[in-house]
């Protein structure tokens, strides 16, 4: 996780630059990147024993639309 930390931090200093093609380079790759934490988290948490209830009130979200995103990837 700490090289996916790393990356953060990188990609958002280049979100921040005042170059629009740097800028949203780094912002399609930042939502990559967190859509791939946001499934490992989701995934450990279903592992867990977690319910879609209680994944979706973490993430903000309604429960279908926690279980539409990530059910789809393995996790039911």
């Amino acid at each position: 996780m700490l090289t996916g930390m790393s990356r953060l931090t990188t990609l958002a200093a280049a979100a921040g630059t005042d170059d629009p093609a740097t800028g949203l380079a780094a912002v399609a790759a930042l939502r990559r990147l967190l859509d791939e934490v946001e499934a490992a988290h989701v995934a450990q948490a279903r592992a867990s024993g977690w319910s879609w209830e209680a994944i979706a009130a973490a993430l903000g979200v309604r429960r279908q639309t926690a279980h539409r995103k990530h059910a789809i990837r393995g996790q039911s």
